[in-house]
């Protein structure tokens, strides 16, 4: 069981937690690396750097169709620093998903080792435009490495016993980017709890939806307790069992994920007005996959669960009316 710090009923990971996890990965940077490291920084032009947030606003519509959506609601200048995030994030997961069978340590050792010294090298359009944003906006240096420390899980764990396990992962992985754009678009202090509990949301939603693309990479992040109540196991998933039992677990996941959207919600008031029907179409927007989860009968294993433009359009709309309801 991970020891949490706990708010009311958010679970928080141990104040220096991500930063000892990722201190675990200097050992496999090269005396040569440090040193490179340490060479003069190249120069960004505003030209280079201009073009690096067009290259991130790329990723994020190749990557995710319903999170550029949902962002296109954003303010110019917040807009190219969200999508800057995404893709900071996207290429910081990709470096462990796609690294070459036994090299993943090395290849985020070096990554990170780059985020902490601010490199921008002049061939890496993301970290051009992230340490852009990170000066502009003084993202916290400690919410960075709850993030990169999330990803770190992924090399050596491929399994959560409990929920509150697994917290502690969709914690870093999901939360910490909501409270990373808190900082970007605005907010009151009251509202970090509420972002807390709908990256949960979010990353449990993600989790249901790549249950069988994880499992080819021989991960199972539904938690082992949740598999044993409902008579599971891993080689269920493995072997892509679509049982009533494993139907009636996730339907069970679903429900949890939509009480914690429902949890979420009055924090979305409590940001920038000019950013708040963004969160809320995208939290909205992420929200209807779990229907379509539902209406393809629970098929995670053939079908990867998406949301249509039409049904976005109509969701935007919902989460429009509901924000006006509520806080206008």
């Amino acid at each position: 069981m991970v020891s949490n710090q706990q708010t009311s009923d958010v679970l928080r990971p141990p104040a220096g937690d991500a930063a000892a996890l990722l201190d675990t990965l200097k050992h496999f940077i090269e005396h040569t690396e440090h040193h490179r490291l340490a060479a003069p920084k190249h120069i960004i032009t505003p030209h280079e750097r201009d073009a690096a947030y067009g290259i991130c606003d790329e990723i994020t519509r190749l990557h995710s169709k319903s999170f550029y959506f949902a962002t296109g609601l954003l303010p110019e200048t917040k807009r190219r620093a969200i999508r800057a995030l995404y893709a900071f994030c996207r290429t910081s997961d990709d470096i462990v998903d796609q690294a070459a069978e036994g090299t993943a340590p090395q290849a985020l050792a070096h990554w990170v080792s780059l985020v902490h010294n601010r490199t921008s090298p002049a061939d890496n359009p993301v970290l051009i435009a992230w340490n852009d944003t990170v000066l502009s906006y003084d993202i916290s240096q400690e919410l960075v490495d709850e993030l990169l420390a999330g990803i770190a899980m992924d090399l050596t764990v491929t399994r959560y016993d409990s929920f509150d396990d697994l917290w502690l992962y969709c914690y870093r992985v999901a939360s910490v980017v909501g409270l990373i754009s808190m900082q970007i678009i605005g907010y009151v202090d009251e509202a970090v709890d509420y972002a807390v509990k709908l990256g949960v949301a979010l990353q449990l939603t993600n989790i249901l939806r790549d249950i069988g693309e994880d499992a080819n990479r021989g991960r199972v992040y539904i938690p082992q307790q949740d598999l044993q109540r409902y008579g599971l196991s891993d080689d269920d998933i493995f072997q892509r069992r679509r049982t009533p039992q494993f139907k009636a677990m996730l339907r069970f996941q679903s429900a949890r994920a939509h009480a914690l959207y429902e949890a979420a919600w009055p924090g979305v008031g409590m940001l920038n007005p000019d950013s708040s029907l963004a969160i809320a179409a995208a939290a909205t927007i992420y929200r209807g996959i779990l229907d379509s989860i539902h209406s393809a009968d629970y098929d995670v294993f053939t079908k990867r669960a998406y949301v249509p433009l039409l049904r976005k359009v109509g969701l935007l709309a919902s989460a429009y009316a509901r924000l006006k309801r509520d806080f206008q």
